[in-house]
C-alpha cells in the first residue's frame, strides 16, 4: 500500500524543489495517526546499546530535523529513527536552494548548514513522547557562530540525555565551516571526554543514553586511528560510519548538479561509506558497535554493510527515489540472505570485512 501510494507521489514530489517536496511529506506524516509498526522476524532483532533493536534497519539523521514526526516514521517499520541535526541555538542554515537531486545517479547534494529550530523546542517536542514504544535517537551538532563548540555539543548532551535512547555527535558534517576540524585528535578528546561527563553526571540513577560519534568517509586512515583509539579511551558506545562525502566521482552522470558543494549522498557514497566502515572494524575489533550508513538502497546494500562492519544500517537518500516500501524490501531481503547463506546477523558482522577494505564487495 505505502509503496504504491508513493509511486502515484512521486511525480507530483518531484516537479517540486527538493526542499519543498520535502517539506510537504513531513507535513503529510505529521497528518499521519500514530500506529504501532508491523511486526519483525525475531530473526531481524538485535540487541546492543542495552536495549532491543526489532531490525537492523534505521532512518538516517536529516530526514526529520526539527523532532516532529518519530512515532510515525517508527510505524513504516524502521528498526530505529534518528532525528536531527540539533543546534542549541535556533538557526536558518544556508541560503536556499541548499538541497538537489541528481536523479541520474540517485544521489543528493545537500548544504544546508545544520538549521535548526533550536535545542529547546527539540526537547519540548521529545519530552512529548516520552513513554512511548520504539528506539529513537538525536544527532547533535554546534552553532555555526558558536565560541565555543565543545560547549553546544555538552549542551545537547545534558538536555536531551533521558529523553531518548542515544545521542549522535555529528562533528562530520561538510556544512558547518571548520566542523570537521573537530575530528582532530586533540579536539575530539575534549570532546568526547566531556560529553561522557556530563552523560554519566545526567543519567546517574537511571539507564544511560547512548553516546555515538558520527565520522566523515574522506578521512585518511591515519585519522580513523586516531579516531578510534580516541573514542575507545573515551568509552563511546558506538561509531556512525559515515556522513555525507565532498569528493564528486568521475562517475556522476549529471555533472552540472555536481558541481553545486554540499555533502554528496546515496548510492555513489555507498562504496567510500563502506570500505571506511570495514576499516573501523577492523580497528576496533569487536570492542564498540558499528552504524553503517551511506548509500544503502537494497537488502544487498544493507548485507553489505553488515558484513562490512555494522550491526545496524541506515539510510534516508534511498527513499527520495524508491519511497518508504524500501524498508520492507530490505527487512524481507535480509531473511532470504538469513536462509540463503544458512547464518544469522550475528554471525554475518564483519565477516568479510578485510575483503571490502580492500574493495572486494
Amino acid at each position: 500500500m505505502i509503496g504504491a501510494l508513493f509511486s502515484l507521489a512521486k511525480p507530483a514530489l518531484h516537479a517540486l524543489d527538493a526542499e519543498t517536496a520535502h517539506q510537504l511529506t513531513i507535513r503529510s506524516l505529521s497528518l499521519m495517526p500514530i500506529k504501532p509498526p508491523p511486526e519483525d522476524d525475531t530473526r531481524l532483532s538485535v540487541n546492543i546499546f542495552g536495549r532491543h533493536f526489532p531490525n537492523p534497519v534505521g532512518l538516517a539523521a536529516g530526514f526529520d530535523k526539527q523532532c516532529e514526526v518519530p512515532d510515525q516514521l517508527l510505524s513504516l517499520g524502521f528498526g530505529f529513527v534518528e532525528l536531527g541535526g540539533v543546534v542549541p541555538k535556533p538557526q536558518t542554515g544556508n541560503p536556499r536552494p541548499r538541497v538537489f537531486r541528481l536523479a541520474q545517479d540517485e544521489a543528493v547534494i545537500n548544504r544546508f548548514g545544520l538549521n535548526s529550530d533550536g535545542l529547546e523546542v527539540a526537547r519540548q517536542r521529545l519530552s512529548g513522547r516520552l513513554g512511548r514504544p520504539g528506539v529513537v535517537g538525536v544527532n547533535i551538532g554546534a552553532n555555526k557562530d558558536s565560541a565555543d563548540r565543545i560547549a553546544d555539543y555538552v549542551s545537547c548532551v545534558q538536555a536531551l540525555c533521558g529523553l531518548v535512547d542515544f545521542l549522535t555527535i555529528n562533528v562530520s558534517s561538510p556544512n558547518t565551516p571548520g566542523l570537521r576540524d573537530l575530528q582532530g585528535e586533540a579536539f575530539l578528546d575534549d570532546l568526547l571526554a566531556r560529553s561522557i561527563e556530563v552523560r554519566n553526571k545526567t543519567d546517574e540513577g537511571r539507564k544511560k543514553t547512548t553516546i555515538l560519534l558520527k565520522i566523515a568517509p574522506d578521512i585518511s586512515l591515519e585519522t580513523l586511528d586516531g579516531i578510534v583509539a580516541t573514542a575507545l579511551k573515551r568509552g563511546i558506545d558506538g561509531l556512525t560510519v559515515s556522513n555525507t562525502t565532498v569528493a564528486r566521482p568521475e562517475s556522476l552522470r549529471e555533472k552540472a548538479l555536481a558541481a553545486e558543494t554540499g555533502g554528496l549522498s546515496g548510492k555513489p557514497l555507498f562504496v567510500p561509506s563502506t570500505r571506511i566502515l570495514a576499516e573501523t572494524y577492523l580497528r576496533l575489533e569487536n570492542r564498540i558497535p558499528l552504524i553503517g550508513v551511506g548509500g544503502v538502497d537494497s537488502a544487498e546494500a544493507a548485507w553489505a554493510k553488515i558484513r562490512a562492519g555494522a550491526s545496524l544500517v541506515q539510510l534516508y537518500s534511498a527513499m527520495v527515489y524508491k519511497g518508504p516500501g524500501l524498508i520492507g524490501d530490505i527487512k524481507r531481503g535480509l531473511l532470504r540472505k538469513i536462509e540463503q547463506e544458512k547464518t544469522s546477523l550475528a554471525q554475518a558482522i564483519g565477516r568479510d570485512a578485510a575483503a571490502i577494505a580492500r574493495g572486494q564487495f
